[in-house]
């Protein structure tokens, strides 16, 4: 693992980091990255990171709890960037299974694709996907706002109880089913909605948090061209009559 980054301070007061502290997996192993980004003053020490040849690996700067920008270049496994908090990071390549899974804060790009339930259970945060995310996307989402430039699969926003998922392309079947207060934004087509998720008005105030959320994103995308969708809200209370469908 390469040298930390520390701040160079010049006589006239600048004060400039050096380069990014470079970890190549090819010759270091994920347990000894996450063990230095979760150091208590990583912060200030090596706030930024590059890690290259990830080939794939599982849990690559995984529960991240400080302000630092970690970019890795290439494709990486399972869980990348799980319980991330406050940490911006970038992955230039294709991301395995549950990519940012239970985010509390801070930035997560994938800029590939992303496999099933990428987002799930977040809590905050963005999550960004520039290419498209597959089933399960966003499930039972608790506050992270998550914003996709291609399409999702099937069940995505499952049980989603709060936050907003944005799908610049198509969204697979059963969008939004058992959905609770999450907002889903659509530009394409749905295969079908899931139960108790109904399309509904895209009003004044939707369309500026649409041009928020994907301005944030970097997408270039017509706010206009979408529509949202959010719950019937039939599942909330227990009724008699459907005693024998619980």
């Amino acid at each position: 693992m390469a040298a930390l980054s520390t701040p160079l301070e010049f006589a006239d007061g600048r004060v400039e980091l050096a380069e990014p502290t470079l970890v190549d997996l090819a010759g270091s192993d994920v347990r000894a990255l996450n063990s230095a980004l979760h150091a208590v003053d990583v912060a200030e020490k090596a706030p930024t990171w590059r890690v290259v040849n990830p080939d794939g690996r599982h849990n690559i700067a995984v529960g991240l709890d400080a302000d630092v920008d970690v970019v890795v270049d290439g494709h990486v496994g399972y869980y990348c960037a799980g319980m991330n908090k406050a940490a911006t990071v970038t992955v230039n390549g294709n991301a395995g299974v549950g990519a940012a899974e239970n985010m509390m804060s801070g930035t997560v790009r994938i800029r590939g694709n992303a496999s099933q339930s990428a987002g799930a259970t977040a809590h905050g945060g963005l999550l960004v996907v520039e290419g498209s995310a597959a089933a399960r996307c966003g499930i039972s989402m608790k506050g992270v706002d998550i914003v996709v430039g291609g399409d999702v699969g099937h069940m995505s926003a499952f049980m989603g109880q709060a936050g907003r998922l944005v799908v610049c392309g198509d969204a697979g079947d059963a969008l939004g089913d058992s959905l609770y207060e999450a907002r889903l934004y659509v530009a394409g087509s749905v295969k079908s909605l899931g139960a108790d998720c109904v399309e509904k008005e895209v009003r004044a105030e939707h369309l500026a948090e649409l041009a928020g959320l994907l301005t944030a994103a970097g997408i270039d995308a017509d706010p206009s061209s979408f529509r949202r969708y959010g719950s019937a809200r039939r599942l909330y209370n227990f009724h008699v009559d459907n005693a024998s469908a619980y």
